[in-house]
This record gives structure tokens, C-alpha cells and sequence, in this order.
């Protein structure tokens, strides 16, 4: 199972994490639906760099991914994130709707202390 926590403070996404491994049917020694979800989550780090021009704060291990936004965002920064975040969220609802039994997504409220 993978378990995806989407963090949200003041009604926007500050970001999100990603823990498991899904468990789904392997193709070739592949778990197809976790590598669906670190395709997502990985793309949205990335774009965050690259097209909102936001460095996030990332902690990456074995089956564990976790993107937050930084303080102090100006606001057309925060608004690219946001389309990002968003887009990626999308696609992961969608391989959750899906494979309902292999990832579980949440919303928890933001709290600096999680950091």
C-alpha cells in the first residue's frame, strides 16, 4: 500500500508525502502503480523547480518521498506551485480511484512542527 499525505495550510497545498510501496502485479520485476506514483510525485518536485521556479524542501529514501513548499513564497510563486501541486494531486486521485486498494491518499493540516 501506498499511503500519500497531501498537506494543505490557509486552503492552499503546501505540499505532500509519499510512503510504501503499492504491491501492485509486477511486470519484468516492476511494481507498475508505485512506479505511476513516483513518476507523479518525482515530476512535481522537479516542476516546481523548473517551471514555478520554487525550491521545495525534499527528503528522499527507499519507498519515501516528501515535497513542502518553502516559507515566504511571493505570491506568483505560490500560484505556479499551486498549478503544479495541483496537477500532480490530479493524477494521483486518478491511480487512486483506480487502484483503490493499492493507494490511499489523505488531507492533513499543515503544521511547521512536521517539518
Amino acid at each position: 500500500m501506498t499511503s500519500i499525505t497531501i498537506y494543505t495550510l490557509n486552503g492552499r497545498i503546501q505540499g505532500f508525502q509519499a510512503s510504501g510501496h503499492a504491491g501492485a502485479k509486477k511486470i519484468r520485476g516492476y511494481d507498475l502503480v508505485c512506479c505511476a506514483v513516483s513518476a507523479l510525485t518525482q515530476t512535481g518536485v522537479n516542476a516546481l523547480e523548473t517551471v514555478a521556479g520554487v525550491l521545495p524542501l525534499v527528503q528522499v529514501e527507499d519507498g519515501f518521498l516528501r515535497c513542502i513548499l518553502p516559507e515566504g513564497l511571493h505570491e506568483t510563486e505560490m500560484a505556479h506551485a499551486q498549478i503544479v501541486l495541483e496537477t500532480v494531486i490530479t493524477g494521483l486521485k486518478n491511480i487512486e480511484e483506480i487502484y483503490p486498494k493499492l493507494v490511499r491518499i489523505r488531507k492533513e493540516e499543515w503544521r511547521q512542527a512536521d517539518a
